[in-house]
């Protein structure tokens, strides 16, 4: 009997492995919907990757992101993503990377945003990686500013060897005679057109160069965005079926391009939307609007109406021809159309000002 009372004690003290680890999950777990505002359906997944044994570490990770900012919708964004950050060393690994970032001008509410939609950067050593990209990205961009435009668009600007796609297609747009301010262009605001693999890079731009476009304007670099990658070239096609509904022929909407390529761009709402209210209200051949694309994208609500309307109030009284452009009428900044339509006729109709600012239709 002491044989067996001393064998079941033995047994007894024995730690279960398994026991130890289904503690820790259920602790891990808790604290990720507890402290990091996870659904449990999340907090299991993120919990396979990442076991604590205590809060203290993971706490610290969460009172940094906090000081710098975070709401508790981008932490619990930044953890679903990221699990494993939790166990970082906030001041020795974390703090740095975030510091850093300041130190260039990323405010503290654009980090959180980024940090929390992509904080893949965060992972990435600082001296290694985050360090060089940003040395590279000085180099062609000269300016900070530009630099935390091009971070807005796309993480990837830190993260990817520039030495693999960058490199060759900003060398490639040298060597075509692309002067270095457009080259900037597309780099700081389209990034991503600049970071697609040379092949197809190389494949577009010449591509763009047989559409007429002159590799020494800024146009040149735009119809390269417009044109790269899958998602932009099903939005093109949605486009050119958009404007042909409208009446505009292939050689019509080749021409809208070529003057501004990012009419290629832009939602079937919004062409429909603004085509309706010039062809219908102010009935202008559909086919005018071609040669003057830029129009599709100044708001209706702000700036093409509120014009149309004094058009509209000065026609009807003679006081201007009826056969106005668009070009004279929307393209002009605020400070001009107002001199020029709206002061110019201010004695003769002093309620014009009125019809421009929506309050009166005269």
């Amino acid at each position: 009997p002491l044989c067996v009372f001393s064998l079941h004690a033995q047994f007894s003290s024995t730690k279960n492995p398994k026991d130890d680890e289904h503690k820790r999950l259920s602790f891990t777990i808790d604290y990720l919907v507890d402290s990091c505002g996870l659904s449990p359906d999340y907090a299991i997944v993120a919990a396979r990757k990442l076991l604590l044994d205590s809060p203290e570490r993971p706490n610290t990770v969460l009172s940094l992101l906090r000081d710098h900012g975070f709401s508790t919708a981008q932490i619990s964004s930044l953890v679903k993503k990221r699990p494993v950050l939790l166990l970082a060393n906030a001041q020795s690994v974390l703090l740095p990377k975030l510091r850093f970032f300041l130190s260039i001008g990323v405010s503290k509410s654009l980090l959180a945003r980024t940090l929390a939609s992509d904080p893949t950067i965060l992972t990435r050593s600082l001296a290694n990686q985050l360090i060089p990209s940003y040395n590279f990205l000085k180099s062609v961009l000269d300016s900070d500013t530009k630099i935390v435009a091009a971070l807005r668009r796309t993480t990837w600007v830190f993260l990817e060897d520039h030495t693999k796609n960058l490199v060759p297609n900003i060398n490639y747009m040298s060597e075509m005679g692309v002067p270095d301010k457009c080259i900037q262009l597309l780099l700081t605001h389209f990034p991503e057109a600049v970071m697609q693999k040379n092949h197809d890079f190389r494949a577009i731009t010449t591509q763009a160069k047989a559409m007429g476009f002159n590799p020494q304007k800024s146009t040149f670099v735009l119809a390269i965005h417009a044109l790269s990658g899958k998602c932009n070239k099903s939005i093109w096609d949605k486009c050119f079926e958009v404007y042909q509904r409208w009446g505009w022929s292939a050689d019509d909407i080749m021409c809208a391009f070529n003057k501004h390529p990012h009419c290629m761009m832009l939602s079937e709402r919004k062409i429909n939307t603004t085509m309706e209210f010039l062809v219908k209200e102010m009935n202008l051949a559909p086919r005018s609007i071609a040669k003057c694309p830029v129009v599709l994208f100044f708001s209706l609500d702000k700036r093409i109406i509120p014009r149309c309307s004094v058009i509209k109030v000065l026609a009807s009284k003679g006081m201007v021809k009826q056969d106005w452009s668009l070009t004279s009428l929307l393209v002009p900044v605020e400070k001009v159309f107002l001199e020029k339509l709206v002061i110019k006729y201010e004695e003769e109709l002093p309620e014009l000002m009125d019809v421009y600012r929506g309050y009166t239709n005269l």
